[in-house]
């Protein structure tokens, strides 16, 4: 991951961020599943990963990241899906 260009990494946090809602509208019809549940737990941590690195070499994917104490620097790059990603 660390070797991924801007696009890269965003375009297989975009995939990963897919899996996770998919197996969220799975696991939502079928609670007790243990197997999509592990799954689920498997792709959450390969996405916090993803987002982790992302914001440390990037900045601030979503809003709800920015850590600056001193000023709302959210608006100082462009937005993260004013980005291009060539998937």
């Amino acid at each position: 991951m660390e070797t991924m260009s801007r696009n890269e990494l965003l375009c297989a946090i975009r995939q990963v961020n897919f899996v996770l809602y998919d197996l969220v509208l799975y696991l939502d019809t079928h609670p007790d599943c243990a197997c999509g549940l592990s799954t689920y737990h498997e792709y959450q941590k390969e996405y916090d990963k993803m987002v982790h690195c992302y914001e440390n070499k990037f900045g601030p994917l979503y809003s709800f990241s920015v850590e600056n104490k001193n000023r709302w620097d959210w608006t100082d790059e462009p937005w993260p899906w004013q980005k291009e990603c060539d998937c």
